[in-house]
């Protein structure tokens, strides 16, 4: 029933919307929709949105071979290449405005990321070779601007000479150097890389990220992920991210899967098991069939946030595949949380951002904006799709 669902999910809302957004005038995609489903035509537009949308309609094009989608993937292309990414500097801006010009022009090893992420899907979907070749231009950027001798570095001026304050990357009161979600979705985009074109080179790279994430970001006596550190990668705050937590154990998995060496692979399968198995132990809400957003400070804050139930079903199907435990009823119980709360049923609406214990949405969120993208949920929907059909 699960994989009906979710189908029909992909199929009729989210792709629906996510066309109807598309913009034929000044290119790429409209940058803001409000919760209360008005769509601002001059909102500025974000490059992590468009990167997203761009990997998006590539897989759901790779998926289900609808041309429309592909059609759709070379309009974001066309739009990150020609508007977001640097000609001059290289690598590619934080925010641009409606038209296309730059608005925040700073660069984000984050940003890198997901550009280099949806290049790499462009390329498996489209053959188009140009593609790869920007991907791996700015996968060069970034190992010789972010990376340093033990992480990488997050936020550089435009011409990548000054290292910058990591507001976009910061929370909670703290200022981080450095972060657990920057290398998680390096070590996505690297993942995707490799898949591409199997350089050695990124496959350098991506066992760098990984060894980094399992020697310095995870916290072997808590079962969890440090979230935020200093520049010498020491943890920084008290904050635990149960979302960030079940998204890494399978985008830690896939990347294992794609290096194809079973030995090399088991530290983090356990790993991965000991996480997933933390997470369905203190953020599963068996009351509502949800999981939790985080906790800081001790404090657990309850919200029911859109990426974070997404994350929860593909994570908890992964773990349950893999036999790290019995926890498909996890992944159907949050489907169900999210068919049933999270996706907005009104007419021309998506996801809600998030609800609260008492099923309320917060009116300052958007359906979408330069975080609120068809990545995560969309993601969902094709992985459930590949793993259940």
């Amino acid at each position: 029933m699960m994989l009906d669902e979710v189908k029909s999910e992909l199929l009729d809302h989210i792709i629906p919307f996510w066309n109807n957004l598309r913009d034929d005038e000044l290119g790429g995609w409209y940058g803001e929709v409000d919760s209360a489903l008005n769509v601002n035509k001059k909102a500025q537009k974000g490059v992590i949105l468009h990167s997203r949308i761009l990997w998006f309609y590539s897989n759901a094009y790779m998926a289900l071979k609808d041309e429309k989608l592909l059609d759709n993937a070379k309009h974001a292309y066309e739009f990150l290449t020609e508007k977001c990414y640097d000609k001059e500097y290289g690598g590619v801006y934080w925010m641009v405005n409606c038209d296309g010009t730059p608005a925040d022009d700073m660069k984000h090893s984050y940003c890198q990321a997901f550009f280099i992420y949806a290049l790499s899907s462009y390329y498996r979907a489209s053959g188009d070779k140009n593609a790869l070749d920007i991907a791996y231009k700015v996968f060069e950027l970034v190992e010789n601007n972010h990376a340093d001798d033990i992480a990488y570095r997050e936020k550089l001026s435009r011409d990548l000479t000054k290292e910058l304050a990591n507001d976009e990357l910061s929370e909670n009161g703290l200022m981080a150097d450095k972060t657990m979600n920057t290398t998680l979705h390096l070590m996505e985009a690297y993942t995707e890389l490799y898949l591409a074109d199997k350089n050695a080179k990124v496959l350098e790279r991506l066992k760098f990220q990984m060894e980094l994430t399992y020697d310095k970001i995870f916290d072997k006596n808590g079962d969890k992920l440090m979230v935020f550190f200093d520049r010498e990668m020491n943890e920084i705050g008290d904050i635990y991210s149960y979302g960030h937590d079940i998204e890494a154990t399978w985008l830690i998995d896939r990347a294992a899967d794609v290096i194809g060496d079973e030995e090399y692979a088991k530290k983090f399968r356990e790993m991965n098991s000991r996480i997933a198995a933390k997470i369905a132990k203190v953020a599963f809400d068996k009351e509502s069939g949800s999981l939790l957003n985080e906790v800081d400070k001790g404090v657990v804050n309850r919200l029911r946030i859109w990426w974070v139930q997404a994350e929860s079903v593909v994570g908890f199907l992964n773990a349950h595949q893999r036999g790290y435990g019995d926890y498909m009823h996890i992944a159907e119980s949050v489907w169900k949380y999210i068919r049933d709360n999270i996706s907005d049923k009104r007419r021309g609406g998506e996801w809600f951002w998030g609800l609260d214990d008492e099923l309320r949405t917060d009116p300052s969120r958007n359906t979408a904006d330069p975080w609120k993208c068809p990545y995560h949920n969309g993601r969902m929907c094709l992985e459930v799709m590949r793993r259940l059909g």
